[in-house]
């Protein structure tokens, strides 16, 4: 059990802000973090890891990480951290970056098979691909295996199918070791696919704390299904209007009347919903 009850006043785009977070984790949890740049989701990660500091406590299975007058140390807290950049020491090989953290053998090959990384252990870092830079990243993290692992946006410079790749290595990683754990990302099939709960902050401040599904499905009344997007542009073709639409990684067109052209802007957060047809839906590959 993790119980959080820490604030600190962040520098907002325009003016000062408080990050107040009151919330306890269970053990073995994938917590997800949500909410637009600079809502207070990074720093809440890097108080938790001993990084920052904040007022408040900590309190990890009984013990305090955080308490007025006291911060723990980052290395006494059991802490693994993925980062968006890798940080790997480029001067060492991939099972060298490994034992730095813990001279385990046993368990770094064993993280190594894990990941499909153990043809590439003598490899230096600046031979690998994204993906196998971030795979090696996330070994290091397990090596001290961490009862907290904090990842913040750790694949959002993959592609779409190297994630898919990586997003499988953490479950697997999560699962095998008991650990709990805390992601930031804005990537709503990750969260689904990664996350028991899903943590949205505003401001500093827990907005809805809710399972995925509820998280993104926006249904009301009548309607089947929806999705929530970025209006891109608005083009007049003939005698209609097409809404350009960002969802998730995808983009679609919708037909929009006089009224609903004039009265949305590019840039405006949009619900995309059907009332009036039967969806259908097929494989990629099938048609």
């Amino acid at each position: 059990m993790l119980s959080i009850d820490i604030s600190k006043t962040l520098a907002g785009s325009d003016k000062n802000f408080d990050l107040s977070v009151s919330i306890e984790l269970k053990k073995r949890e994938f917590v997800a973090l949500s909410g637009e740049s600079g809502s207070g989701k990074t720093t809440l990660l890097r108080i938790l890891a001993g990084l920052e500091s904040a007022d408040g406590e900590i309190v990890a299975n009984g013990i305090k990480w955080l308490s007025p007058g006291y911060s723990m140390p980052p290395r006494e807290r059991n802490i693994g951290f993925v980062f968006q950049d890798y940080a790997l020491f480029e001067n060492m090989s991939v099972l060298k970056n490994l034992l730095f953290v813990n001279n385990d053998i046993k368990l770094a090959y064993r993280l190594l098979e894990m990941t499909s990384m153990s043809d590439l252990s003598g490899r230096s870092p600046s031979t690998l691909s994204g993906g196998q830079k971030q795979r090696v990243a996330l070994c290091r993290a397990f090596m001290g295996r961490p009862k907290l692992l904090l990842m913040d946006e750790p694949l959002s410079a993959l592609d779409p199918a190297t994630r898919s790749r990586l997003q499988h290595d953490i479950l697997n990683l999560h699962d095998e070791f008991a650990t709990t754990t805390v992601m930031v990302s804005h990537d709503p099939g990750e969260i689904y696919k990664l996350a028991d709960r899903v943590l949205k902050i505003d401001h500093g401040r827990i907005v809805n704390d809710s399972r995925p599904l509820e998280h993104f499905l926006h249904t009301s009344g009548s309607q089947k299904f929806s999705f929530r997007g970025e209006l891109l542009d608005i083009i007049k073709r003939d005698v209609v209007y097409i809404g350009i639409v960002a969802i998730g990684q995808q983009i679609v067109e919708i037909v929009l009347d006089s009224n609903e052209a004039s009265t949305l802007s590019v840039g405006d957060t949009v619900i995309v919903g059907a009332k009036a047809f039967a969806p259908e839906i097929f494989s990629k590959d099938s048609r």
